[in-house]
């Protein structure tokens, strides 16, 4: 319970002070890149270990669990902000640029979808997790499927 009253504190720091700036100073294009496949590193090491859990591999660990979707929500606020103008490049199909609209409306989506998983965590129920990972999942997938070179 305080890991998750550190994340969400930390969370809501971190939207309050991204709220003033349209898109993150970077120094250079490869920065902004490199921060956000950061990111996304380490939500796919987190929501890989929620997988194996929702899969069956893993025994399921409700504090894991918990704390693995409380990383993922508060992870997912922070890539946003590196794909402003001039970031082109790395993973990244220029639709993201071109037809941004479509890319904030995907990017919404998943967020929301993230939170409803973390919800899920924290109350322990492991059907809930699995419906909402699936959830989540699919959301990731359809961004991907968009906006991700393969």
């Amino acid at each position: 319970m305080k890991l998750q009253k550190i994340i969400l504190a930390a969370s809501a720091t971190i939207l309050t002070m991204s709220s003033g700036f349209a898109v993150a100073q970077f120094q250079k294009p490869e920065d902004a890149i490199k921060y956000r496949q950061s990111v996304y590193t380490v939500l796919g090491n987190s929501f890989g270990k929620i997988s194996a859990v929702v899969k069956g591999q893993v025994p399921y660990n409700k504090d894991d669990v918990a704390k693995n979707a409380a990383i993922i929500a508060m992870m997912s606020t922070l890539p946003w902000q590196a794909f402003g103008p001039g970031t082109e490049g790395g993973k990244a199909q220029p639709a993201i640029w071109s037809d941004n609209a479509k890319f904030k409306a995907a990017s919404e989506k998943m967020q929301l979808a993230v939170v409803d998983l973390n919800k899920a965590a924290q109350s322990g129920d492991l059907e809930s997790i699995k419906k909402a990972f699936g959830t989540a999942g699919a959301s990731c997938n359809n961004c991907h499927d968009d906006f991700k070179k393969k």
